[in-house]
């Protein structure tokens, strides 16, 4: 009753997926905050491996539904079971990957049970508000905050009276890190016969086709990212110079991606894919709140623009200010000079 769920999702390996390993990572800290356990959910086939992978993470309690009817995901036996589980346990918070999963399944679940949702989050934390109108006080809820308008505010949203409170969050958003103290998760094993029937099957998978991803950007220790002030794609061929030079990958904002300037596998920020690199070199890249919601964590950060006012400044470890036909060859030469 009352505690932290994290709906873990399965790769084609029977893996945990990096995001619920994220996810788990945070929950605990969470159920920490407010005194209570945390509970994972994990459905699909091949499960052997799951426990050793969350163990690291605090896991209190394992929700396993296993069946090769399970497997690959299908939306309504999966929103059957989740809603199920959260209707007998009552959680506080739920946690959902936004992956393609995570979009289809908690929306649903949310819509089922009546309660709210915020969708990808940046930060989630444990506070109280008071509500003007009339005063009431609540205590300890989920404070799910995100960019809003475009990416112009940060919004914090709270969800005071419904139950569960529920978010999704995208991968590399929250760090992933063990837990202070570990130990032997219970097993709760779930009885899907008694949940499951004909009709959440009546949709069956006769194909599947994965396509693998070209581009690691949250593998990269080195990001070169540009921006729309990087002027053109033949400009971005000198960002790829720069990144073969030092080993590593070339990212863009949602601008640059929009004018056509590269693809948008490579694109950083809110709607894109969030980085923790140990440098990060931004080209031409103004600063927005979205953009930076995918890389402010990174170790150090470079910015390289002809704006010295540039928003992008403010978070920057070092600032050039100058144009990237001049910037690029230069460090280029000065690294290649000086790795020998």
């Amino acid at each position: 009753m009352n505690n932290v769920f994290v709906y873990c999702e399965i790769n084609e390996d029977g893996n945990v997926v990096d995001v619920s390993l994220e996810l788990l990572s945070k929950g605990r800290k969470l159920a920490d905050e407010l005194g209570v356990k945390l509970e994972g959910i994990f459905i699909g086939d091949n499960l052997s491996k799951v426990e050793e992978q969350v163990f690291p993470y605090g896991v209190d309690v394992m929700h396993i539904a296993s069946s090769k009817k399970l497997f690959p995901y299908l939306t309504l036996p999966h929103n059957a079971i989740v809603t199920h589980i959260f209707k007998e346990e009552q959680p506080e918070i739920a946690l959902f990957g936004a992956t393609t999963i995570g979009r289809d399944l908690a929306p649903r679940i949310a819509s089922t049970l009546k309660c709210g949702l915020t969708a990808d989050c940046t930060s989630l934390e444990i506070g109280d508000h008071t509500e003007n109108r009339t005063k009431k006080e609540y205590k300890n809820l989920l404070y799910q905050i995100r960019p809003a308008f475009g990416g112009n505010i940060i919004a914090t949203i709270i969800n005071p009276d419904t139950r569960p409170q529920m978010a999704t969050v995208r991968e590399g958003v929250m760090k992933l890190e063990p837990a202070k103290k570990m130990s032997k998760p219970i097993t709760k094993l779930v009885d899907i016969d008694n949940i499951l029937n004909d009709d959440h099957f009546a949709v069956s998978i006769i194909e599947r086709h994965i396509e693998a991803k070209k581009v690691n950007l949250r593998g990269s220790q080195i990001i070169v990212a540009g921006g729309y002030g990087v002027g053109s794609r033949e400009n971005f061929d000198l960002l790829y110079e720069l990144a073969d030079a030092i080993g590593g990958e070339v990212a863009a904002t949602r601008a640059a991606v929009d004018a056509g300037f590269i693809e948008s596998d490579r694109q950083v920020g809110q709607t894109g894919v969030t980085v923790r690199p140990k440098l990060y070199i931004a080209f031409g890249i103004s600063g927005a709140v979205q953009h930076r919601a995918g890389m402010d964590q990174s170790a150090t950060i470079i910015s390289v623009n002809t704006d010295p006012k540039a928003p992008i400044n403010a978070i920057a470890d070092y600032t050039i200010v100058g144009e990237i036909s001049t910037v690029v060859p230069k460090m280029i030469e000065y690294y290649k000079k000086h790795s020998k």
